[in-house]
């Protein structure tokens, strides 16, 4: 049974001399895997489409294991986002997340909308800090790890400064630091962005301006909660902070 689906190549392996495994994060099935036969060979029709990040149509033929790649075209290359080094890593970084937290064959057509949003916005130019943090803490909801930023997570008060307690998942007033001492010190303007990106739609996005200060809080966050409710450890995140060390030194 041949079957047609629209997605972005979130993880590829090589198989034999010249096959490849790609996996698919798909609008239509969600996550799934295909055989790309001859797809190491650099004339094959599916050399193309069968590269990291790409974003196609896919017809493969279903089979109760792995699918079978019959054709494909490609939609989006992303190409300005293969041409950079720091864009490429931060995008293998998110697909790399996203393959984590997600199972095989779960239908999630909004994530796949998010997905592909994500990296339309990074090929546009667009901080590609930032909209990693978003991807970071909007896939909170995936690992079924919650975050409170709506108000103080201990007594409900939502006005004045806040710090942010990784133990309480979520902001702490002035008024109930003895709860956690450990909380991170954060400024107004990190306290509002993680309130927006946890609830806002990225399609709404518009101009990014964000003090490096505010990166530097957003992103010790974000590693912090991770760090603890996650589990995960991935390769890819490693060589971002490589990278990153290097862009700073």
């Amino acid at each position: 049974m041949l079957q047609k689906v629209e997605g972005i190549v979130i993880r590829t392996t090589d198989y034999g001399e010249s096959n490849k495994i790609l996996t698919l994060y798909t609008r239509e099935l969600g996550k799934i895997g295909v055989m790309a036969r001859g797809a190491k060979r650099p004339k094959s029709r599916l050399s193309s489409i069968s590269q990291l990040f790409t974003h196609g149509q896919y017809v493969f033929q279903k089979t109760s294991g792995l699918g079978v790649l019959n054709q494909g075209e490609i939609i989006s290359s992303f190409r300005d986002l293969r041409a950079d080094i720091f864009l490429t890593a931060y995008s293998a970084y998110i697909v790399e997340l996203l393959d984590k937290l997600t199972e095989q064959n779960e239908k999630n057509p909004y994530l796949f909308e998010f997905l592909y949003q994500t990296f339309h916005f990074i090929d546009e130019g667009y901080d590609y800090e930032i909209l990693t943090r978003i991807f970071e803490i909007k896939m909170l909801r995936v690992a079924g790890v919650g975050l409170h930023v709506d108000g103080c997570t201990h007594c409900g008060a939502n006005e004045g400064e806040f710090s942010f307690s990784v133990k309480e998942g979520g902001f702490l007033c002035h008024c109930c630091l003895h709860v956690d001492n450990k909380t991170l010190k954060i400024s107004a303007a990190t306290a509002k962005l993680l309130r927006l990106f946890y609830y806002f739609e990225l399609n709404r996005l518009g101009s990014i301006s964000v003090k490096q200060e505010t990166k530097i809080q957003l992103k010790q966050i974000v590693e912090e909660y991770y760090d603890e409710y996650s589990g995960l450890h991935l390769k890819s995140k490693r060589f971002l902070n490589q990278l990153d060390k290097m862009n700073i030194d």
